[in-house]
Protein backbone atom coordinates (compact mmCIF):
# COMPACT_ATOMS: atom_id res chain seq x y z
CA UNK A 1 0.00 0.00 0.00
CA UNK A 2 1.72 3.60 -0.76
CA UNK A 3 0.19 4.58 2.46
CA UNK A 4 1.72 3.74 6.05
CA UNK A 5 -1.85 3.86 7.78
CA UNK A 6 -5.58 4.39 7.59
CA UNK A 7 -4.46 7.85 9.11
CA UNK A 8 -2.56 8.77 6.11
CA UNK A 9 -4.59 7.86 3.47
CA UNK A 10 -6.78 9.98 4.28
CA UNK A 11 -4.80 13.14 5.05
CA UNK A 12 -3.10 12.40 1.78
CA UNK A 13 -0.38 13.95 2.30
CA UNK A 14 -1.54 17.11 3.09
CA UNK A 15 -4.70 17.56 0.61
CA UNK A 16 -7.04 15.19 2.27
CA UNK A 17 -9.89 17.86 2.53
CA UNK A 18 -9.58 18.91 -1.47
CA UNK A 19 -9.38 15.36 -2.64
CA UNK A 20 -12.03 14.23 -0.14
CA UNK A 21 -14.05 17.40 -0.39
CA UNK A 22 -14.20 16.70 -4.57
CA UNK A 23 -15.21 12.96 -3.86
CA UNK A 24 -17.94 14.12 -1.82
CA UNK A 25 -19.31 16.93 -4.31
CA UNK A 26 -18.97 14.38 -7.38
CA UNK A 27 -20.84 11.43 -5.17
CA UNK A 28 -23.80 14.13 -4.26
CA UNK A 29 -24.30 15.37 -7.92
CA UNK A 30 -24.27 12.00 -9.20
CA UNK A 31 -27.15 10.83 -6.45
CA UNK A 32 -28.80 14.29 -7.30
CA UNK A 33 -28.71 13.19 -11.01
CA UNK A 34 -30.06 9.94 -10.32
CA UNK A 35 -32.89 11.09 -8.07
CA UNK A 36 -33.83 13.72 -10.89
CA UNK A 37 -34.52 11.43 -13.62
CA UNK A 38 -36.34 9.02 -11.37
CA UNK A 39 -38.69 11.88 -10.58
CA UNK A 40 -38.60 13.40 -14.30
CA UNK A 41 -39.25 9.79 -15.44
CA UNK A 42 -42.61 9.47 -13.14
CA UNK A 43 -43.40 13.09 -13.95
CA UNK A 44 -43.65 12.04 -18.02
CA UNK A 45 -45.29 8.85 -16.82
CA UNK A 46 -48.11 10.58 -14.97
CA UNK A 47 -48.42 12.79 -17.99
CA UNK A 48 -48.65 10.05 -20.62
CA UNK A 49 -51.52 8.19 -18.49
CA UNK A 50 -53.48 11.55 -18.04
CA UNK A 51 -53.53 12.11 -22.10
CA UNK A 52 -54.36 8.13 -22.73
CA UNK A 53 -57.17 8.11 -20.87
CA UNK A 54 -58.30 12.13 -21.89
CA UNK A 55 -57.70 10.68 -25.49
CA UNK A 56 -59.42 7.22 -24.96
CA UNK A 57 -62.93 9.24 -24.14
CA UNK A 58 -62.99 11.67 -26.74
CA UNK A 59 -61.99 11.83 -30.41
CA UNK A 60 -59.16 14.53 -31.42
CA UNK A 61 -60.96 17.44 -33.58
CA UNK A 62 -59.85 16.96 -37.32
CA UNK A 63 -59.65 19.74 -39.13
CA UNK A 64 -60.78 19.65 -42.70
CA UNK A 65 -58.76 20.77 -45.61
CA UNK A 66 -61.20 21.75 -48.40
CA UNK A 67 -59.12 23.94 -49.59
CA UNK A 68 -56.69 20.80 -50.01
CA UNK A 69 -56.55 19.69 -54.29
Amino acid sequence: MAFASLGAFFAMGGHGPYVWAAWGVTALLMAACVIHARLERRQLARLLMRRARRGSTSQPHQASHADDP
